[in-house]
């Protein structure tokens, strides 16, 4: 049985890329960067060493990828890894190791990251947002205003209540 499988957790290097091929699939290429970190024995000092990875998605994991991930976001990647290679006009003959997506998971949102879809109006007030507390108990004649004169109803009592 052969095994080809990679789980990475790591932060993109630069934001991704989305392009087409010429058959018009959806490709997105990015770069994460994961840590290793340890104690080195001889020193007790702590040690961090980062590897880059090149990573690739297609179809609809691409545009997913492509809208949603920034530099430095958190993202979990599983996959599998594949060396292409290819010859440049000089004859020699070069080779890419990638991590081919096959799933995907978005860390958490960073801070600002998303902008709402309505532009934010200057001219609306804080007042305008009404603000409801947990403990806060409208007044009567609120309650009355927000129904209609024939629907009003004989106000109970909690203690009248069964239960």
């Amino acid at each position: 049985m052969f095994l080809n499988k990679v789980f990475l957790v790591g932060r993109l290097t630069a934001d991704p890329v989305l392009r087409n091929t010429s058959s018009g699939q959806p490709v997105c290429s990015f770069g994460i960067a994961t840590n290793r970190i340890w104690n080195d024995r001889q020193t007790n000092q702590k040690q961090t060493e980062t590897e880059f990875h090149n990573i690739v998605l297609w179809n609809r994991l691409a545009e997913i990828g492509s809208k949603f991930l920034t530099k430095g976001s958190l993202v979990l990647i599983e996959g599998r890894i594949q060396t292409r290679s290819w010859q440049d006009s000089s004859g020699k003959k070069n080779y890419k190791t990638e991590i081919v997506g096959e799933r995907m998971q978005l860390g958490p949102k960073s801070e600002g990251r998303f902008q709402s879809p309505e532009p934010e109006n200057p001219q609306k007030k804080e007042e305008d947002i009404p603000i409801i507390e947990e403990n806060d108990e409208p007044s009567k004649d609120e309650l009355k205003k927000d129904k209609p004169q024939e629907e009003e109803e004989e106000e109970i009592d909690v203690k009248d209540l069964p239960f």
